[in-house]
């Protein structure tokens, strides 16, 4: 075994959100150290559409329409494929509460059996597990699951989290070191600065860089990282004022309970809700025709209720308006908003209701809509995207009837509005963080591939800053001592081998001098000797001294690598041998970097690397029929032959 990682890279992969939103899971490994950046699962479908930023309120999704089986995790494989979690990673940290950043880490801990350190602040240690509870109780009583985390399995997990402080330094040993910056977004949450000797990285999670009613803008000081890693939810598109869509806000619920009507505001239990219903108790104090009780203002009960509770705890997170009337007034103790109850909807008259969940996809607000669709005076007002199959998305659409299940049709007669509240940066506010940070190279995660490719030619032209975004599963190598915009691809399994195979295929039919990618890692055996992961080192593992000589067998399949000629019954006459080692000797063409490859005559079947800086050589030879597969042979430390494995092992 053997590293093939240069000196002083810092390593990324991206195990969630690469080229995607949803179920974020960040391996960085810096100085030698391997952390994983959040533990999240994905709560909506993995075929869903591609809509411009648009992913703020995609809450509970799974629970209708997602993965009910590991497919909803990170692929926590790729760490170790013998369950040793503790050997590789020296830390987990988490940015927020909200489950596609938080969701897998009971799994994780309490299946999986990591018990290293966690790090996330104080409020989002407070508020994981109500979530994390409310998804069990749903998955496993409502849906019936099997194998799903319990809730003394939450209990169990949050013991092993500990709690940081805004721009506390914790030393998780005694080279690395980690700091947390305020990220606006939800309550709690944070953006880390890592440190390993002169190297760090920025790890943002999910951040708005607007301040809000109810939290402020995102924070950090200009720390000039080697790497920031940034979200990019909203990498293309830069929204409207936010007094603009208040006033819209405002005034169309207004002329609803004007008209005799109601509002019903589907909106998920934390951050949104808060945001609004501030917005409409400051409103609510103002007009004299909707104050006293004239026209009542409800929220669901239960987990608003109780991440209301919550934000009165940790009034020091919220921003300087709120903390400064905290002394005569807590804007989280509603004087014109109180609890809900079901009987409240079957009332005369006009009232404006935040219910959850926020696609009118289940729960409370999909049972006030199915009552309250059907008269004009009404009004929906959605606070952002639903994804396709719910209600909410249905409504939106325009669609005058509604299927709700298989059994329920409803008429659409209410009116239906659609104001986007974010909490998310857009592409303006990323740039500012950008320039804000001062980072050396930028990487875009959790966001779509083609808005990516979008805000890194802005993010190169405007500040001359590098940009990478790769996809889940697909390592980037930066920086190094040789060339400090360098980016090195890592294939760390067969299907990322044959996407960035296609991919090398398609820049060498733009430009000819194009190279193909360059693999990393340490090589991992399986129990019968053959090659079977590229996987991060291990933070303790201690290299053996190597042998003398080496040899080392992996049988391929040659039937893919064969066309069959019109004449089927010649096919068991062909010889594929010639086939194949073009195939092998095409793929190490592609991949070896910086090595000699020559190939022997056809009656040899071998071919000879060479890597020209070392003169390190490694032979690859055809096997003898019946067989069909190759011989490596190598002398010395070999690490040439451990990429030739590595290569070989993903492609084939």
């Amino acid at each position: 075994m053997g590293v093939l990682s240069a000196t002083a890279a810092i390593r990324v992969v991206p195990l969630g959100a690469g080229q995607d939103v949803g179920r974020s899971c960040i391996l960085v490994t810096i100085g030698g150290k391997n952390i994983m950046f959040d533990c999240g699962m994905r709560e909506f479908w993995e075929e869903g559409p591609k809509v411009p930023g648009c992913y703020a309120y995609l809450r509970l999704c799974w629970l209708d329409m997602g993965y009910n089986d590991h497919r909803r995790y990170p692929d926590f494989s790729y760490l170790s494929n013998t369950g040793s979690f503790d050997d590789i990673l020296d830390c987990i940290i988490v940015s927020h509460f909200h489950l596609d950043h938080c969701g897998a880490l009971p799994h994780f801990t309490e299946q999986l059996g990591y018990s290293g350190p966690i790090y996330m602040t104080y409020p989002t240690k407070a508020i994981c597990p109500i979530l994390l509870d409310d998804m069990r109780r749903v998955a496993v009583d409502r849906k019936g699951e099997q194998n799903f985390f319990t809730e003394q399995d939450v209990r169990n997990c949050m013991k092993k989290v500990t709690p940081v402080d805004l721009h506390q330094v914790v030393h998780v040993d005694d080279e690395l070191e980690i700091k947390a910056y305020y990220a606006g977004h939800v309550l709690g949450a944070a953006m880390f600065h890592i440190r390993v000797g002169d190297q760090s990285v920025v790890y943002t999670g999910d951040y708005n860089m607007t301040p809000d009613r109810h939290l402020g803008p995102a924070w950090i000081d200009r720390c000039r990282p080697n790497l920031l890693i940034t979200e990019s939810t909203y990498a293309s598109f830069t929204r409207e004022s936010k007094r603009t869509r208040e006033h819209d806000f405002l005034k169309k619920v207004h002329a609803t309970v004007r008209r005799g009507g109601k509002v019903l505001v589907p909106v998920f239990a934390l951050g949104r809700a808060q945001e609004l219903c501030i917005l409409l108790e400051a409103y609510w104090d103002r007009m004299d025709d909707l104050r006293a009780g004239k026209v009542p203002v409800y929220f669901s009960a239960g987990m608003t209720e109780r991440a209301n509770e919550y934000y009165k705890l940790f009034i020091n997170w919220t921003n300087e308006k709120i903390k400064e009337g905290f002394v005569e007034r807590n804007l989280f103790d509603f004087r014109h908003i109180t609890a809900w109850q079901h009987e409240f909807a079957d009332r005369p008259g006009p009232m404006v209701l935040f219910a959850s969940p926020g696609m009118l996809h289940a729960g409370t607000s999909l049972m006030v809509f199915k009552k309250w669709c059907h008269d004009p005076r009404n009004t929906v007002i959605l606070p952002g995207y639903c994804v396709a199959g719910t209600v909410g998305a249905k409504v939106l659409a325009g669609e005058k009837r509604v299927a709700i299940d298989p059994h329920t049709t409803v008429d659409v007669n209410l009116a239906v509005e659609n104001l986007s509240f974010s909490a998310h940066a857009d592409a303006k506010g990323i740039l500012q963080l950008i320039k804000m940070c001062a980072p050396r190279n930028v990487m875009l995660v959790h966001g779509e591939k083609a808005k990516m490719t979008h805000l890194k030619k802005r993010i190169r032209d405007e500040l001359g800053i590098p940009g990478f975004d790769p996809a889940n599963g697909e390592a980037v190598l930066i920086g190094g001592p040789d060339d400090k915009e360098r980016e090195m691809r890592v294939l760390v399994d067969g299907r990322v081998a044959r996407r960035a195979w296609n991919n090398a295929e398609e820049r060498q039919s733009r430009d000819a001098d194009a190279q193909g990618a360059e693999f990393a890692g340490t090589l991992v055996m399986a129990p019968n000797g053959k090659p079977a992961y590229i996987l991060p080192a291990p933070k303790t593992h201690r290299f053996p001294a190597p042998p003398p000589h080496c040899a080392v067998t992996k049988l391929i399949d040659p039937r893919p690598y064969i066309t069959p000629p019109p004449d089927s019954n010649l096919v068991h006459a062909m010889n594929p041998r010639g086939s194949l080692l073009t195939a092998v000797e095409t793929a190490l063409r592609r991949f070896v970097i910086g090595c000699e490859i020559s190939s022997g005559s056809a009656k040899e079947e071998v071919m000879r690397i060479k890597r020209n800086a070392t003169d390190e050589v490694v032979t690859v030879a055809l096997l003898a029929d019946p067989a069909c597969g190759v011989k490596i042979d190598w002398d010395g430390e070999g690490q040439l032959a451990e990429k030739v494995l590595a290569i070989l092992n993903a492609v084939f």
